[in-house]
């Protein structure tokens, strides 16, 4: 009876650890972290972060751009699934004065493999402890990634993404943001 009783108990453990996962997962890839009056920055701050070089690469420099920044990782899979929709509307939308700038949170050898391997053109950071705050101050209330900020060329943010970019959702905007004055 007793070895019954700890069966059910460990398969009801596992169902609502399996349900609270689902549920944190939905979160993440349907929902946008909206800002809020709690300090969230409401423009892109400006920061610097070294790139895959070591060179520092600071955020002040890239004002009068269109900036999609995404916080990310190589061993994160909706990372990785992401990532080349990013490179392809950079290529699309390069000439509209729009910039992709990756900033990782993860081990430098290990981004410039993935890197490499993938073809990505637009600039890469490493953030590691500095990133984590970063994004925290830009609305990622839960560390998740991948997270996504898309600001004007004044560096308003317009949109804050936590979980995986969708094309639908990122173009639209792009297309409005390259067309209008």
């Amino acid at each position: 009876m007793k070895f019954r009783q700890l069966a059910l108990l460990a398969a009801i453990g596992l169902g609502l650890g399996a349900v609270i996962t689902g549920v944190y997962q939905w979160r993440l890839q349907h929902h946008e972290v909206l800002p809020d009056s709690h300090g969230i920055y409401t423009q892109i701050p400006d920061f610097t972060l070294p790139n895959l070089d070591g060179n520092p690469w600071r955020a002040e420099e890239w004002r009068d751009k269109i900036l999609v920044i995404n916080f990310w990782a190589t061993w994160c899979p909706l990372c990785q699934e992401e990532m080349p929709l990013f490179v392809k509307l950079q290529e699309q939308f390069a000439d509209r004065n729009v910039l992709f700038v990756g900033i990782a949170i993860d081990d430098r050898q290990a981004v410039q493999d993935f890197v490499d391997t993938h073809g990505i053109e637009f600039p890469i950071l490493l953030g590691e402890d500095k990133a984590l705050e970063l994004s925290t101050r830009l609305g990622d209330r839960f560390n998740a990634l991948p997270y996504t900020v898309v600001a004007d060329r004044g560096g308003k943010i317009l949109l804050r993404q936590a979980g995986e970019m969708q094309e639908a959702k990122l173009r639209p905007l792009l297309e409005t943001l390259t067309t209008s004055p």
